[in-house]
């Protein structure tokens, strides 16, 4: 019986010691599904540039066109036309600025570092869980949970500058179905929730056209969707840059 015992206890130990290797193999191979579930790895790497353009909310019953320009790796820039004005936000990798016209900022400047760090997230067209080593990020599987309904994989993600988010994947197709996190807004820290749906095939790549984001505990929403999405369009470099004032106005598409 003693020597039975021992056997039970001896085989609890390894299986204990063995635990975070197998939580991260199957942290590994959930990322890998992931991955190959938006069009692999390698058909990624050919993205170089892309453009998405739609409309989104910004009050009840208001509706504002905008568009986004990536640069890979780390170039973005956003425009929304609201009452006649057009706002942009955009990163060149290094500098984050920013012109809103309708908040009586028509010219060029700099971000707050607020602004700047959700900039730099947008900026990450791959995504954080995409090549996370490389990226400073921090990575653990949460375990399986239920979102409205349909089963998914929980991971938490700490970026290399500390934040932490957590996303949500379907636990059959892989994708991303929802983002939750903290954020500052004004300086106040603020707890949100992102859902991501109406995913299409776009050049072999699977991108989702639907999101909607809302402060937790609270009804209201601001949703984005997605009309048209261009992979490697023809943009040009320099309008990601900060230019000098009466030029940010400029099209990101050559002429």
């Amino acid at each position: 019986m003693t020597r039975k015992l021992f056997a039970v206890a001896a085989v609890a130990v390894v299986a204990g010691l063995a635990m975070p290797a197998a939580v991260a193999q199957s942290l590994d191979e959930i990322i890998a599904k992931h991955i190959e579930a938006r069009g692999g790895k390698a058909k990624m790497d050919t993205v170089k540039t892309a453009r998405a353009s739609g409309r989104m909310s910004v009050g009840p019953g208001m509706e504002a066109p905008f568009s986004i320009f990536w640069k890979t790796p780390t170039m973005v820039r956003m425009e929304f036309t609201i009452q006649g004005m057009t706002g942009i936000q955009a990163y060149d990798g290094t500098t984050g600025w920013s012109v809103m016209p309708f908040m009586g900022k028509t010219e060029p400047e700099k971000m707050s570092d607020e602004d700047l760090q959700n900039v730099i997230e947008l900026a990450d067209w791959e995504g954080p869980l995409v090549n996370w080593k490389a990226k400073g990020n921090q990575v653990e599987l949460v375990g399986k949970e239920a979102v409205e309904g349909t089963q998914a994989w929980k991971i938490k993600i700490t970026r290399k500058d500390g934040e932490v988010s957590y996303k949500y994947l379907d636990a059959d197709a892989y994708l991303e179905i929802k983002e939750e996190g903290k954020r500052k807004v004004r300086g106040q820290e603020m707890e949100f929730e992102t859902s991501v749906g109406d995913y299409k095939d776009v050049s072999g790549l699977m991108l989702a056209h639907s999101m909607e984001s809302k402060a937790k505990g609270t009804p209201i929403s601001q949703t984005m969707t997605i009309d048209k999405i261009e992979i490697n369009p023809d943009l040009a470099e320099s309008s990601f840059h900060m230019p000098e004032a009466k030029a940010a106005a400029s099209d990101p598409a050559k002429k």
